[in-house]
Formats: C-alpha cells, structure tokens, sequence
C-alpha cells in the first residue's frame, strides 16, 4: 500500500526542533564540529545515516554535504523487517514512520532528497562502496545482531580517519547496542573519541589528533560538563551537557509562510510571578490626611478621584 494511502498529513516544520526525533544540542555541536573539522582538514567522503526516524539528524547532517560527496540514508520506514524481532521492535517504538514523512520533513529544509534506501541496514554493504565514508551514524535497529553488523558495515565503508557515531550505547532499554559496542572496542579495533549521553563517537583510525582539538574546544565552553578516564588503554572523554546551546541552524523553506501559533494566555501563576508596575509615592499631604480623617471620609475621597479620571 503507498504511503499517502495510509499516512495522515505531516505537520510542515519551521525549524529544526520542530522535527520528532531525539537528537539533543550537545550532539548537535559534536555533530557540526566534527564534520566542520573534516571540511577544514580537505577531506573528502560519502555521508551515511542507518536509521533515520522523522529525519532530523538526517537533515543536520546534510547541511555538512560538499560538492561531489553522496548522502545516503538507510531505514525500514513502513516496509517489511527481517525477522521477527526486528519486526516486534518496529511495531513497538516506530509504528508512525513512514517514508513520506521523513521525505517531507527533509525537503523542508533542502532543495532534494539523499538517497534512500528503504530496507534493513544488510543491504547498505552492496549499495555503498567499501571506503567512501569519511562519516556514518549508526541508529537502526537496538538489537545485538543488527548492530553488530552495523558495526562491522561501518568499518568497511569508512575511510581510514573516518568517524563512527553509535547511538544509544548505554541506555536501560538497549542492551544489545551497548554489548556490540564495547565489544567493538575490545575486539575490533574501534577507538573511542568520545562519548555524550546517547552517542559513542569513535575511529578505525588514531583519535588522538582529534581528541587533542575536541579537549581545547570543550575547555573552551562554559556549557558542557567534561571528564577525563582511561579504560582498557582507551582514553574516554565523557561530555554532558550543561544548558548546552545547539549551533545555529537554518530555517525551513516554510519558516515565514505559516503563521506563528497563538501565545496561550498567561497562566495564574505567570501573573503572580510578572513583577507588579510600582506606584506613584503619595504626597506628604494625601499621608496625612489618610492618618487623621475618617475612613468613611478617605474612602469617599478616593472613590471621587476615581470618578473623576
């Protein structure tokens, strides 16, 4: 069944945080320094995205395409998945995806689409060539299998200094991409750069040039929580966030032409908190007449004058 048979209309968005997804400033900035470092340095590679949701790492990171550079994204969207878990696990957490909203999400913010494929990350091997990557974000499937494979893609397709990103590494609920990771550390030859909260950024090659920059950028920041460890003869650099601000992004293509939503009205609590509008100081004459007169006779005074404004 096509899409726009069975695919409520998407909501067009006007910025970036507009689009669903879990994508949050801190990796937003790693996202754009790393691939700004890559740009600087002349280094020239494909882009790749395994899993893409509504799209808004996607569009970040098509931002980043130079001249001459192929952007490809891979994810089930609404089709089949390859074994039963995979396809409980799509039912699950991404039974509202579907290709077209995340086409229409994406051309919202750029003049054409990557290109897309729609099917399980095992076909990405045969569509993109061995190392043509200099960047691939890795956030299909939690399962360890897939991952694992993921993994596995991702060393063949990168360049030599090319940059993984593994999402959710360390959450609760995916043990099987925090097993495949570390597990890609100890045995595979993977050196962390860094990690956030969500993601694990990581090398085939020496990421000691880039660490050594990422550390003076970091220090430089008032906004990021950093900590230094060592783990297994990897040095692991751990950022948090501290009201991390993402970099400037552009507006959509529909920024200006749908109208702002309405300011709901300031709640009771709003009111109470806006700073009162200070009085005029009363004049020495009016405090003393409020000292000696009756009050029947203040207030009749005072209801006079406010007749009279």
């Amino acid at each position: 069944m096509a899409a726009t048979q069975s695919t409520p209309a998407v909501r067009r968005p006007r910025t970036l945080d507009d689009v669903p997804g879990w994508f949050p400033p801190l990796d937003q900035v790693l996202f754009d320094w790393l691939l700004d470092r890559q740009q600087s340095a002349g280094m020239r590679g494909d882009l790749l995205e395994i899993g893409v949701f509504m799209g808004k790492s996607a569009i970040f990171t098509g931002q980043r395409l130079q001249p001459g550079e192929r952007y490809t994204v891979c994810d089930l969207f609404e089709g089949d998945a390859p074994d039963d878990a995979n396809k409980a696990e799509s039912a699950k957490s991404y039974s509202a995806l579907t290709r077209q909203a995340f086409e229409e999400n994406y051309l919202s913010f750029h003049d054409g689409l990557p290109r897309v494929l729609q099917g399980p990350s095992s076909i990405v091997p045969d569509e993109v060539p061995a190392g043509s990557c200099r960047f691939v974000h890795v956030d299909g499937s939690h399962l360890y299998e897939h991952v694992y494979a993921d993994i596995g893609a991702a060393h063949d397709l990168l360049l030599p200094d090319g940059v993984v990103v593994l999402d959710d590494f360390r959450s609760e609920h995916t043990p099987g991409v925090a097993i495949a990771t570390w597990e890609a550390v100890i045995n595979r030859g993977l050196r962390p750069i860094c990690l956030s909260t969500q993601k694990l950024y990581a090398t085939w090659g020496d990421p000691e040039p880039v660490q050594a920059e990422l550390l003076a950028m970091v220090r430089a920041r008032k906004d990021c929580h950093l900590s230094v460890q060592q783990a297994a003869g990897h040095r692991i650099i751990r950022l948090k966030a501290k009201g991390t601000q993402a970099p400037p992004f552009p507006p959509s293509r529909h920024g200006d032409s749908i109208p702002a939503e309405p300011a709901a009205p300031a709640s009771p609590a709003a009111s109470a908190a806006r700073p009162a509008r200070p009085k005029a100081p009363r004049s020495r004459a009016r405090r003393l007449a409020a000292d000696v007169l009756p009050p029947v006779v203040t207030r009749a005074i005072r209801n006079a004058r406010r007749r009279a404004r």
